[in-house]
């Protein structure tokens, strides 16, 4: 499944066990999880209600051998999005992937993101700090965008290029720290309380 997914153009992490799905989902949130209900140590559908309550818009795919419709039901009232029974094909999975992350990336798509004062709209990719419209480069809406879509989370520098900038730059620029002065600058103009912040030998979050 990895080779088939990694064919397909996606980057794949694998955790072995349910406690380290949820450590490896809360230290990098993924795009969509594809999660067995049979893990070892802390079950699927544990995983996937700690998942859900995380992430309210996670895309998560449940993969079981159980086919019987109470199972089903257990599954999506855990959180799952769709399930998946084993055994199926590859073609099918990939299908239900490409399905989950574009219903995902049309809901968050016009989704007006919001935390403390700093509201961005998506749509009209107008940021503002309170009342106050905030004239961005590209790169510092991005930047921007992505700490808002996940607030409160402590992102590395490696991380923050590879999600927000892809294989653009290497990991030793130093074009977050410029990004992130500029930003700064901008969202501070009148004295406001600093939202992105430093956290010392990790990275950067959006954060009071």
């Amino acid at each position: 499944m990895k080779r088939a997914l990694t064919y397909a153009g996606y980057a794949v992490v694998e955790a072995d066990t349910g406690e380290s799905a949820v450590r490896v989902a809360r230290l990098r949130v993924p795009d969509l999880v594809i999660l067995d209900v049979m893990l070892p140590g802390l079950d699927g559908l544990d995983v996937c209600r700690q998942l859900r309550d995380d992430h309210r818009e996670l895309p998560i795919l449940l993969l079981t051998a159980r086919d019987r419709v109470p199972d089903r039901v257990a599954g999506l009232d855990a959180g799952a999005d769709d399930y998946l029974v084993k055994p199926f094909a590859l073609d099918e999975l990939l299908a239900r992937v490409r399905a989950l992350l574009r219903r995902t990336r049309a809901i968050i798509s016009d989704e007006v993101h919001r935390y403390s004062d700093l509201t961005l709209n998506p749509a009209t990719r107008e940021v503002r700090r309170g009342d106050r419209i905030i004239d961005l480069t590209a790169r510092e809406y991005d930047l921007v965008e992505f700490l808002l879509r996940h607030a409160r989370q402590v992102f590395s520098r490696e991380t923050i290029l590879e999600r927000v900038w892809g294989a653009e730059f290497s990991s030793e620029s130093n074009v977050i720290d410029v990004v992130v002065a500029r930003l700064r600058e901008k969202l501070e103009a009148n004295g406001e309380v600093r939202l992105v912040q430093t956290v010392r030998g990790v990275g950067y979050a959006l954060r009071e």
